[in-house]
């Protein structure tokens, strides 16, 4: 797997990570939108937007019976699957590294009309999750423990959390995707397959490709990102009793600049198959 564990130390990944997420995730769809404020009505404007870009992200909660449950997401965002996921009832938990999605994410719980959530969203590491051995029925996680710096020791705290026979849905990012196939050139994916160095070049890793998933308004890379493969994933979760993966997201077809094809048309076909997204269900 590429950069299992990343080439910086720990501590300063983290930071960097703390400062970089401070942007909300998904702060770009809501300027495409004219959103500026975190009124209800805008955040409702932004989640109508967010769900019908990922509608399987409904769909996964909805085929879980949440009521009653403790649940924790990792990784906030703008908040809107953490919304989803409280308004089905549980019993919600949040975590991030960044103060920002944090404070969004108590905000949205509060237009809920739940209080004193201080202690159930907190601010603070993937990699050393601040809630008890066991306590979790179920853990979701789009998007966020690939940029951890320490993907294995994220999914072992994911596994420590979760009771026994319970569930979660992890996001992480596709090796094969499209994406990835027409960005690097074949002689480049060949160099690092046969490179006996580690290959600390790889183009599937570099600075430019992180920026062009996640990049912030400045154009900014996150410090880290791991992509993985179906199979790299299997090893990944291999602790789990049940482990089901499936391909998600898709790139619009695009010629000089032109879309040939939509990406609403990809996503039930080539995104299943080179999509962009690996997205694991796993039962304890």
């Amino acid at each position: 797997m590429t950069n299992p564990v990343a080439p910086l130390p720990q501590e300063q990944i983290d930071g960097r990570n703390a400062g970089f997420w401070n942007e909300l995730c998904g702060t770009s769809m809501a300027r495409s939108l004219g959103i500026v404020d975190h009124s209800p009505d805008s955040l409702a404007k932004y989640d109508d937007e967010y769900l019908r870009y990922y509608p399987y992200l409904r769909r996964y909660v909805d085929a879980e019976e949440l009521t009653g449950k403790l649940v924790l997401e990792i990784g906030l965002g703008y908040g809107t699957l953490g919304q989803l996921l409280a308004s089905r009832g549980c019993r919600y938990y949040g975590l991030d590294i960044a103060e920002n999605p944090v404070a969004l994410m108590r905000y949205r719980l509060a237009l809920l009309g739940e209080g004193n959530v201080e202690d159930r969203v907190r601010q603070g590491s993937a990699l050393d999750i601040p809630f008890d051995d066991g306590l979790f029925d179920q853990v979701y996680s789009i998007g966020c423990l690939h940029h951890t710096g320490n993907l294995t020791r994220a999914i072992a705290e994911v596994h420590r959390v979760l009771k026994p026979g319970g569930k979660a849905l992890i996001m992480l990012y596709n090796k094969h995707s499209l994406r990835q196939l027409l960005s690097v050139p074949l002689r480049d994916r060949l160099r690092v397959a046969w490179s006996c160095d580690g290959a600390a070049d790889d183009p599937r890793t570099s600075e430019r490709m992180r920026a062009r998933y996640d990049g912030n308004a400045k154009g900014d890379a996150p410090p880290h990102t791991d992509y993985v493969s179906r199979a790299e994933a299997r090893r990944l979760f291999s602790r789990f009793r049940t482990v089901n993966i499936q391909c998600q997201n898709c790139d619009p077809i695009a010629r000089q600049g032109r879309i040939i094809v939509p990406r609403r048309f990809l996503l039930g076909n080539l995104g299943r198959l080179l999509g962009l997204d690996l997205h694991v269900r796993v039962q304890k």
